[in-house]
């Protein structure tokens, strides 16, 4: 005869939940009702989390994660590397694509990434009109910038910055000859340099 499926409050396949729950909240001074009260579950619920009798949905472990202080992650008794928050001069390689070229400038896996950016003057891309969520911020470090937001076009000095709405349709470019350098973050954690900046595939070249 074959099994039916597994019934609610049959024990999960993630053995390390319970315990895991048990201790953070033991860890964070929580009685089993202040807890619950916190997390907005009746004691006896947060008690078959706790036992293994019932299996936490992910709204749950969301809601237990802020209550304690914590992530999924270590709910789950996952552990991963720490970040390092420093990046190195002469550290990741610059990448280059249709002349732009890129030293990446902030840490990987964050919500939000940061690079640097050099801009030639008269390529294709400055004709490239990007529309895409989530912000941008960037900041002139050398020569002049030709940024076109919507249907106004600015000219930014080195120490000039600009911070909108990705959602408006953008383009930059070089307006000095030996081209611009700029400080450039977006939201954007999905796109790839290429994607999000050029549209061509980047390549590894040297550090600068």
């Amino acid at each position: 005869m074959t099994p039916g499926p597994a019934p609610e409050d049959a024990v999960d396949e993630l053995p390390a939940v319970a315990p895991q729950l048990r201790e953070l909240r033991r860890r964070a001074g929580l009685t089993l009702e202040a807890a619950a009260a916190r997390a907005r579950l009746s004691p006896a619920h947060l008690s078959r989390l706790e036992t293994g009798r019932r299996r936490p949905s992910l709204p749950l472990l969301l809601g237990l994660a802020r209550t304690y202080g914590t992530t999924v992650s270590e709910l789950l008794g996952e552990t991963s590397a720490v970040a390092d928050p420093i990046v190195r001069a002469g550290g990741p390689g610059a990448r280059e694509a249709d002349g732009w070229t890129y030293w990446q400038a902030g840490g990987a896996g964050r919500g939000m990434q940061a690079l640097r950016v050099h801009v030639p003057r008269g390529r294709g891309q400055d004709e490239l009109v990007r529309v895409h969520p989530g912000e941008e911020w960037l900041y002139v470090l050398e020569g002049r910038l030709r940024l076109h937001l919507g249907d106004a076009e600015h000219l930014l000095e080195p120490g000039d910055s600009a911070h909108f709405d990705s959602l408006t349709p953008h383009r930059i470019g070089a307006a000095s000859s030996g081209g611009a350098e700029l400080l450039f973050v977006h939201t954007l954690l999905q796109s790839s340099l290429a994607g999000l900046c050029l549209g061509g595939a980047p390549t590894t070249t040297h550090h600068r």
